[in-house]
């Protein structure tokens, strides 16, 4: 057997490890958070289940954890890693206000931020910058940890093993249905509404990101910039966008990740950054 053939065959055996050990912990992860109280503390045990497979993976496949992406030599991805997220979550919510399937502020989370500040007599607009950039900057930070795990897996193992048999394109659409797929259960048993229209919505929208979040990690050589841009899209979309916009009866089908709008536009993004990576042979 050639050296080649070896060493593919030796991917494959890592890339199939690493989603046996995968399935095996979201599976348990899944059904504590569906069947366990309080669900709160399982849906980390799910954030880390890429981690675990990881190492797991690692383990059994004789490498050293030392070999994982942990450069932090190149800043410029990770002022990109926040930079990007912001920009395609704000275009998007701009255009739900300005398109009418929502309205900004939201009355009722004014009112709550106004209380979590210990400022109820403040103005609106200063309400919105104090919290606004404590979610930008603290907000973030915290949830770091958070995402930490799953980005270990998907950007700083899976994405690394999938390019040694496929292309940057193929490596992309893979990585991103399979991240998907690991929200799907959340989205079927708490979402609501039209599961299908939901998943697929989300789908795009992940998909999309993946091409993102890999040109920054293969630029970079390091997790980071996708941990950070992680979090950073978490946090606008779910504790500043989201909450802030007053909902009407269009709403549902474009706003917040489950709808039509920053999938959209964040495919529109996605296709520059496939661009960019092909050109520069990723």
């Amino acid at each position: 057997m050639s050296t080649t053939s070896s060493t593919t065959r030796n991917t494959w055996n890592s890339i199939f490890i690493f989603l046996g050990f995968l399935t095996v912990f979201v599976s348990i992860a899944h059904y504590a958070i569906v069947k366990l109280i309080p669900t709160s503390n399982y849906v980390g045990v799910l954030m880390l289940s890429p981690m675990f497979a990881t190492f797991a993976t690692l383990k059994v496949t004789g490498r050293s954890i030392k070999t994982l992406p942990w450069s932090l030599n190149n800043w410029r991805y990770f002022k990109l890693g926040y930079l990007m997220p912001v920009l395609y979550v704000t275009i998007a919510y701009v255009l739900i206000w300005a398109l009418g399937f929502g309205a900004v502020p939201n009355p009722e989370t004014i009112t709550e931020w106004a209380a979590e500040l210990g400022l109820k007599d403040a103005s609106t607009a200063v309400v919105i910058v104090l919290m606004v950039a404590l979610l930008a900057v603290v907000g973030v930070v915290k949830n770091l940890g958070a995402v930490f795990g799953e980005e270990l897996g998907w950007r700083g193992f899976f994405i690394f093993e999938l390019r040694k048999v496929m292309s940057f394109t193929q490596l992309s659409i893979v990585s991103g249905i399979i991240w998907s797929a690991f929200h799907w259960p959340i989205i079927i048993y708490y979402i609501g509404g039209n599961t299908i229209f939901h998943i697929s919505t989300f789908t795009v929208m992940i998909v999309a990101m993946s091409v993102i979040m890999a040109y920054y990690t293969f630029k970079s050589n390091s997790v980071w910039p996708a941990v950070i841009f992680h979090s950073v899209h978490n946090i606008y979309i779910q504790k500043i966008f989201t909450p802030l916009t007053a909902t009407n009866e269009q709403s549902s089908l474009w706003i917040d990740e489950y709808g039509l709008m920053i999938p959209i536009v964040t495919s529109i993004f996605a296709i520059y950054f496939w661009r960019k990576a092909i050109a520069e042979k990723l």
